[in-house]
């Protein structure tokens, strides 16, 4: 649907949740944000599609936002891929992903099942190449009248990258900012906020809740307007403290058994709990 002057959301199937991408149009030109998984370029995305795509925005690396990029490649060759410099190498590259994103946590003796890694290899899609990488503070042109600026969004990836469209006040923060946690389409908690570096985290939710959108557009979320906006923002940052705080006064280090400790506090997550350790991993660093 169009939820502003030319900014539509697309949603495509995650199971329980759905995860939402984004097609920007303007008089000259076109820009997607992310790809969803491998085959939703094809599946949910091209129906939504003219004959010119000329960029694609991956918001962050997670197999849900880029998996799809090698597919979108062969069925738009014109499009330049565009993604923040710092996620660039896990996007570029499944085996890097895997490592870094999805199986750090083995040595510490947990992680996704051999069931989930069979998933993310697969949904991955293979490797597919970046031609521009991005800092944050760039403008993007759609036309004479619309200019968009990328937002430097890093926590929950290093390079986690934003939209800014000035004319409709929307934010487009994709990951950005996870609440206190993903929701089902009933309405139960799933899935933590993961965020690998806790005080950029802070940084991202505070400068969002200062920008003060008219429209905030996420993936994993409804559509919010601002008073929904500043609630949702401001219980993210809650969610930061209440993790800080539980880090802190937990009875041990040991990062898989802390994960759990913190989880009675903070949770239940009963997806991907495993997921919460990159977020208390990060407060562990500020110790």
């Amino acid at each position: 649907m169009e939820v502003a002057p030319g900014i539509h959301r697309i949603e495509g199937d995650l199971g329980e949740r759905y995860v939402a991408q984004y097609l920007l149009v303007g008089e000259e030109r076109t820009l997607l944000v992310d790809t969803g998984l491998r085959d939703m370029p094809r599946t949910v995305i091209a129906p939504y599609l003219d004959d010119r795509l000329d960029a694609v925005l991956i918001s962050h690396a997670d197999v849900d936002h880029c998996g799809g990029n090698r597919t979108l490649r062969e069925l738009s060759r014109g499009a330049r891929f565009l993604c923040g410099e710092a996620d660039r190498p896990w996007i570029e590259s499944n085996a890097a992903m895997l490592a870094g994103n999805y199986r750090w946590y083995e040595p510490y003796g947990f992680g996704p099942s051999p069931e989930d890694v069979a998933f993310l290899e697969h949904e991955l899609g293979g490797d597919a190449p970046i031609d521009i990488g991005l800092r944050g503070g760039e403008t993007l042109r759609l036309g004479p009248e619309r200019r968009l600026e990328v937002l430097a969004l890093p926590g929950h990836t290093p390079g986690h990258l934003g939209l800014w469209d000035a004319p409709t006040g929307a934010a487009i923060i994709i990951d950005a900012v996870l609440s206190d946690g993903v929701y089902d389409r009933a309405g139960r908690r799933l899935i933590p906020p993961r965020y690998y570096d806790a005080p950029a985290y802070e940084a991202t939710i505070r400068r969002l809740r200062a920008l003060d959108p008219e429209l905030l557009l996420t993936a994993h979320y409804d559509v919010m307007d601002r008073p929904a906006a500043r609630e949702f923002l401001d219980r993210s940052l809650d969610f930061v403290q209440a993790l800080r705080s539980a880090v802190r006064s937990a009875g041990t280090t040991d990062l898989r058994a802390l994960t759990y400790e913190v989880d009675e506090v903070v949770g239940p997550f009963p997806s991907f709990t495993h997921e919460l350790a990159g977020s208390v991993r990060a407060h562990l660093a500020e110790l």
